[in-house]
């Protein structure tokens, strides 16, 4: 019976010792929540509230999503107050606490009647500052009574600042100031004088985009302070500013709305321009013939002078060589030989100045005259025969058509920034001497300098709302004109001259779609009618008699442009490797010529040397794949 009891109150007994553990675990658990309890009624002075609310950390730098940071005596504001941390979590505070991050961003931060000798040391932990107090200030020392001198109570409520942001703003409230040495780095909390200036402060701003002398001038015009100024440094692309804090933040903000990426527009230009010149020449010109005919009458020049009287004054007395005096004539025939003929008049008769056979119509027909006919007293007339003589009969049959017809077509593209002007401009360079006449003390010369005969293309892109492009267009045509006659010392000179077309618009178009200008066209027509009177007129047979001609130059210029904004996925990146590219080992690019193709006598006692590695010539074009020199 003994045995069967004890078998049966085992089980009674097993869970009576699991009760007393059930028991005594709810009595600790109990016991630690109300200890945890009392420390969080206890614990709740406005200092670590304060210090707890500056302490927390930013919400993105938290390690888990972050609730509003919120002082524990906030309780009157209307917010749900957030759930109270678990153990773990308040446990790591201090530690949390005891991290200073002066440029993390506080979510929120309440403080309520806390002194403002503690509000300024939690936020001064915070923000990483070393700081004191001025003893002039005073708040917290005893004074002459031996009572500590009162101190303002804060409250605030601060969202998304940093802890120096908020402890400026707390300074300035209380006009305090905040100056630090920068020796040693300590800063010292003093008061701030009303009728002193404003400090100056020093701020580097780097630009990425605007140039500094753009910015600069915009950027003195925020500064109301005489001492403040804006210097550029266009080296390193900075401006130095050096104004009040107040004037700074201007300058930061205008900084930040100006200092912009610039956009780019892509222009497409197409240019053709046409030029026909057809003619025509048909009919029988007698120009050659009538429009100027010499004609003389005469045997041709007699050789000699002759004898004017002494009656006839300035003039100089010579020796007439009279007609029938021998002439001697040397022939030369082919193969070099000489043949020498003499002929004799029938009569010869000389005579020196003033003889009777000299005469005033003599030198007028004579020497005046270049000896076309010649007379004397004792002769006569001489040659007793002469003759007329003329040009003879000329004419130019035409009977022709040409026609030429020039087409040039130009498609440049560029790419340009906003309110940049872009030039276009397509031809040749023409060459122009210049002539310099020489003087008495100075020497002539000629110099050589060139001319444009070119297409030219300005044009400035403006972009406005909506995609549209303001483009102010300036297209400019020279081409080679008539020559000009000039003379310059006495001499001479053919000088070019040139023709200009240019239209100076403004218009505005949709991105990406096309503008045609024309309207620059020249057209000239050139007609010359020559015929003989009266003959020309005749029906018919006029036509022997008249000749026409007609000549025409037709040109035009046509220019499409069509502007794009660039966009930034409008850029590929290149994939190059040439500044990989190893150093070649020689120094040419091919071995030596052959004996078969080199003009130098072949040595043949000198020992051909091994071949070396030679430079890929390959490895320098950009996009390729950089690769270890090979042996030929």
């Amino acid at each position: 019976m003994k045995q069967s009891y004890l078998s049966s109150s085992s089980p009674v007994h097993n869970h009576f010792n699991h009760m007393k553990r059930i028991l005594l675990a709810l009595t600790l658990v109990g016991i630690l929540a109300a200890g945890l309890a009392g420390f969080a009624q206890t614990n709740s002075p406005a200092t670590d509230a304060a210090a707890a609310a500056a302490s927390s950390p930013p919400a993105a730098e938290a390690p888990a999503p972050a609730a509003p940071q919120v002082a524990a005596n906030d309780a009157a504001q209307p917010a749900t107050p957030p759930a109270a941390p678990p153990a773990a979590e308040a446990a790591d505070a201090p530690r949390l606490a005891s991290v200073a991050q002066p440029n993390a961003v506080i979510p929120l931060i309440v403080m309520d009647d806390v002194p403002l000798t503690d509000a300024i040391r939690n936020l001064a932990r915070q923000a990483g500052l070393n700081y004191m107090l001025d003893p002039k200030i005073g708040y917290g020392q005893m004074g002459a009574d031996g009572k500590p001198t009162p101190q303002p109570s804060v409250s605030l409520r601060w969202e998304n600042i940093t802890a120096e942001q908020a402890l400026t703003a707390l300074l300035n409230n209380y006009t305090l100031q905040l100056l630090e040495d920068p020796k040693s780095k300590i800063a010292r909390i003093t008061t701030k004088d009303p009728a002193a200036p404003e400090p100056l402060f020093t701020k580097i701003i780097q630009l990425k985009f605007a140039g500094p002398t753009n910015i600069v001038a915009n950027a003195q015009a925020t500064l109301t302070d005489k001492r403040s100024r804006v210097m550029p440094d266009n080296r390193t692309s900075q401006l130095v500013v050096v104004a009040t804090e107040k004037e700074i933040a201007a300058v930061d903000e205008l900084v930040r709305q100006l200092d912009t990426q610039t956009k780019q527009v892509l222009i497409e230009a197409r240019l053709l321009e046409t030029v026909v010149n057809p003619t025509t020449s048909k009919g029988v010109d007698w120009s050659g013939t009538l429009a100027g005919q010499n004609v003389t009458f005469g045997n041709g020049l007699l050789n000699g002078t002759t004898p004017i009287p002494q009656t006839v004054q300035n003039i100089s007395q010579g020796t007439t060589v009279s007609p029938g005096t021998p002439t001697t004539t040397t022939t030369t025939l082919p193969g070099g030989r000489t043949s020498t003929g003499t002929t004799t008049p029938a009569s010869s008769v000389s005579s020196s100045s003033g003889s009777s056979s000299s005469s005033v119509m003599n030198y007028l027909l004579g020497t005046a005259a270049n000896g076309a006919i010649s007379m004397d007293t004792a002769r006569g007339l001489n040659p007793a025969t002469f003759f007329l003589n003329a040009d003879g009969l000329k004419a130019t049959l035409s009977f022709l058509n040409t026609y030429a017809e020039t087409k040039v077509i130009s498609s440049p593209r560029t790419v340009t920034l906003d309110n940049e002007t872009s030039l276009i401009e397509v031809g040749t360079q023409y060459p122009i001497v210049n002539t310099t006449a020489g003087t008495a003390n100075t020497t002539g010369g000629s110099q050589v300098t060139y001319s444009n005969l070119t297409v030219r293309l300005s044009v400035t892109p403006r972009i406005s709302a909506n995609n549209y492009v303001k483009l102010s267009v300036s297209p400019r045509i020279i081409r080679l004109g008539d020559q000009v006659a000039s003379i310059v010392g006495g001499v001479a000179n053919n000088v070019p001259s040139f023709e200009t077309r240019e239209i100076t618009t403004s218009v505005m178009i949709p991105s990406g779609n096309t503008l045609v200008m024309g309207g620059l066209i020249q057209d000239n027509v050139h007609q010359q009618n020559t015929k003989v009177p009266v003959l020309g007129d005749i029906p018919g047979l006029g036509l022997l008699f008249r000749s026409d001609t007609k000549s025409r130059t037709k040109s035009n210029l046509i220019i499409f442009l069509t502007p794009t904004i660039v966009e930034d996925e409008d850029f590929q990146p290149t994939k190059s490797n040439f500044l990989k590219t190893k150093v070649p080992i020689k120094d040419s690019i091919e071995d030596d010529w052959s004996a078969w193709d080199s003009g130098k006598p072949k040595e043949w006692g000198k020992k051909v040397a091994p071949q070396e590695q030679s430079f890929d010539d390959a490895m320098a074009q950009p996009g390729t794949s950089s690769k270890t020199p090979t042996s030929k």
